[in-house]
């Protein structure tokens, strides 16, 4: 919960709370209203370094103003489905204390442009032979795209499972 004080420095515009710019560390209520992230997402952000936050005397948590962009920049590549721990990793290259800036978000999103251009691409063979599949009801076409790809047994027998050859002597 904010104080009476915090909450009197908050204005809001298109109600979006705004904090003040003298204000150079945030409470954790602050950065969930500013942000739209949940306090416990922002917890679970921290508990996995994806932000950063100092604790006061009375063991509260204080992040720095930067921590709103770094926010927005993990959500959106939680949104393009990238994994936490590569998102980890690429505010890693960014320095402490900073913003990050237009640049680096393109300069980050590039090294991921191929990884989602392959998903896409497998999103986009899913979405041309749902159809055969959820026909098929078994998933076991002979040439099953979906539930085996480049399925070599398939050539030789079909089924939903694989059972164990027996050889009778």
């Amino acid at each position: 919960m904010s104080t009476e004080a915090e909450r009197d420095t908050v204005g809001r515009l298109g109600g979006v709370p705004q904090i003040p710019e003298k204000i150079h560390e945030l409470t954790v209520g602050q950065v969930s209203a500013r942000s739209g992230a949940a306090v416990s997402a922002l917890h679970f952000y921290e508990s996995k370094g994806l932000i950063r936050s100092r604790r006061t005397a009375g063991n509260q948590r204080r992040y720095t103003r930067d921590t709103l962009r770094r926010v927005a920049f993990v959500r959106a590549a939680q949104r393009v489905g990238i994994p936490l721990a590569t998102i980890r990793e690429a505010l890693a290259q960014l320095p402490e204390e900073r913003t990050p800036t237009r640049e680096d978000w393109a300069r980050l999103s590039e090294a991921w442009r191929t990884e989602l251009d392959e998903r896409i691409k497998q999103l986009n063979r899913l979405r041309d032979h749902l159809t055969d599949c959820i026909g098929c009801g078994c998933l076991s076409l002979d040439t099953c795209v979906l539930s085996n790809p480049d399925d070599a047994i398939g050539e030789r027998q079909v089924g939903s499972r694989l059972m164990v050859e027996r050889r009778t002597s």
